[in-house]
This record gives structure tokens, sequence and C-alpha cells, in this order.
């Protein structure tokens, strides 16, 4: 019952918030998949609502993420899958923010998704792009389904902000390049200083 219940909200997830472009990548041969729409949802810090309990087991057996453990910095969590041709181009902008980011209180988490039980394809995909942070091993969907009633990463690849008191604070629904992120990121960390 429950992996009828997940994969029939897969199905409307990953349908419903689409812009229906199918995509076809020449080196992957990934015909038929329905890509996120670009749509950025920034929300302001008075209209934030918490995060949910969210994590899971990581990626390669290096122990568990909590979302909880993060509280007091700014959280980026990014939905992908090694078959995923967007999330193939987003991922060395992924990088390069975290790397920017890494000594201010930013930590980025990934979720990977729909790759199967076996791991291989999803470690071949951090290697080949260079990912050195961790990734969350989600391969039905099951772990995300904790954004449900928030804001729920409702595309592959998408893209989530949580603020340092542990509430959303954008969403991002298909690629998302290094400036934009960049900008993201810094404009959740600035809101200390500035006092919004």
């Amino acid at each position: 019952m429950l992996r009828a219940v997940v994969a029939t909200l897969a199905l409307v997830v990953l349908a419903g918030c689409s812009d229906g472009q199918v995509t076809r990548d020449a080196d992957t041969e990934n015909i038929g998949y329905i890509e996120g729409d670009g749509v950025v949802s920034l929300i302001a810090p008075e209209n934030r609502e918490p995060a949910p309990e969210f994590g899971g087991p990581l990626l390669g057996g290096e122990g568990e993420f909590d979302l909880a453990d993060a509280l007091g910095d700014v959280v980026v969590l990014n939905v992908w899958g090694s078959w995923c041709p967007p999330c193939r181009k987003e991922a060395p902008d992924l990088q390069a923010v975290y790397e920017e980011y890494a000594d201010d209180g930013v930590r980025f988490i990934g979720v990977n998704t729909r790759d199967g039980q076996s791991e291989t394809a999803a470690l071949a995909f951090e290697e080949e792009f260079g990912i050195t942070y961790p990734s969350v091993v989600d391969p039905h969907g099951e772990a995300l389904l904790a954004f449900r009633s928030t804001l729920p990463p409702a595309a592959i690849p998408s893209t989530l902000i949580i603020d340092r008191e542990g509430q959303l604070a954008a969403r991002v629904l298909g690629p998302i390049g290094r400036t934009s992120l960049g900008d993201m990121v810094a404009d959740v960390l600035g809101e200390d200083e500035s006092g919004t």
C-alpha cells in the first residue's frame, strides 16, 4: 500500500509541477523525462514555515543526515538523480557555490532519488562532477514525502533553501545556475545582518 501511495504521489509531483517539456539527452537516452519549470519561490522571513523533520542514510554508507542537526546553519537541499540531464548540467554550479560558502555557515545536502537500490550510478555521478558534499539516499522518494504539506521539491532537480531558524526560505523547481543560487544563499545568509 505504501509503495502505491509513494508511486502515485511521485507521478502527481512530477507531472503537476512541470512545464511538460519532454527532453532527450544524447548521452543518456532519457526519453520521457519531465523537467521542472524553473519557477523560483522566495518566502519573506515573516511568512516562512518550519521545515519538516527530514533525514536518511548517506550515499556511500557514510552515516545518517538529520535536518534538525543543521539548525543554526543555512541549508541548501538539492534533489537529484544520476539519470537526470538537468541535474548533470547544474552539478558543477552546485559544487562551486558549496565551496564558496562552506566556511560561512552553509551546509549542502543532496537527495539522490530514483537511482534504484544500487548506489553505483549515484557514486559515479558524484565522482564525475567532483561533488564533495553529502547526499541522502532516497531511491523511492519516501523521505521527500516529509515536505508534501510545506514547500515540496516537486521536480527533479529541485533545490530548497532553509534558513538558520530551520524555516523554508526558497524553492527552485528545475535546474539552477551558479550566480542565481549564490545570490539566493547570500540573501538568506545576510538576513541576520540586516535584521530581516
